[in-house]
């Protein structure tokens, strides 16, 4: 039982979604508010988990999430900062110098690999003949970080 200077409260009220929401969206905000940009990886997921409080807390306002549903799904390699559409489905996986890694098409599979120190591609089991090699090459054409403007948008 919980007392209060007002009256006695056998069974508390559950929080409402939007008090659960905005605590959410609090925790995430601290968790990743701030992330250092040069690791891909924990930029990528700082923005999954943003995105997802911004989701939960419109939810629980009510707000209609049409965007979500219209867009197109992307591989795990894909930046979230990128606009190019994936090129296929994920076909190699794209590892760091300490070993994380993610899946992706072979379009954002390059630039990742090509935005990375010590990166390393391998095909996935079901990849067509020779997609590690083709990330690979591309990668060592593309400069890092190729979504982002440099030069005058070049």
């Amino acid at each position: 039982m919980i007392h209060t200077s007002i009256h006695s409260v056998d069974n508390p009220a559950e929080p409402g979604e939007l008090a659960v929401a905005i605590r959410v969206g609090q925790y995430m905000l601290a968790r990743y508010g701030t992330v250092d940009s040069s690791d891909i990886f924990a930029y990528a997921q700082a923005h999954g988990g943003l995105a997802e409080a911004l989701r939960i807390v419109l939810r629980a306002l009510g707000a209609k999430l049409v965007a979500e549903q219209q867009a197109a799904p992307r591989c795990p390699a894909a930046h979230p900062d990128d606009p190019t559409p994936c090129d296929g489905s994920a076909v190699v996986t794209v590892l760091d110098a300490a070993n994380a890694g993610a899946d992706g098409c072979e379009r954002h599979a390059a630039r990742l690999l090509a935005s990375l120190d010590g990166g390393r591609v391998y095909a996935l089991p079901d990849a067509p003949a020779g997609a590690a090699i083709r990330v690979f090459k591309t990668a060592g054409t593309t400069r890092p970080f190729a979504w982002t403007e440099r030069g005058g948008g070049q």
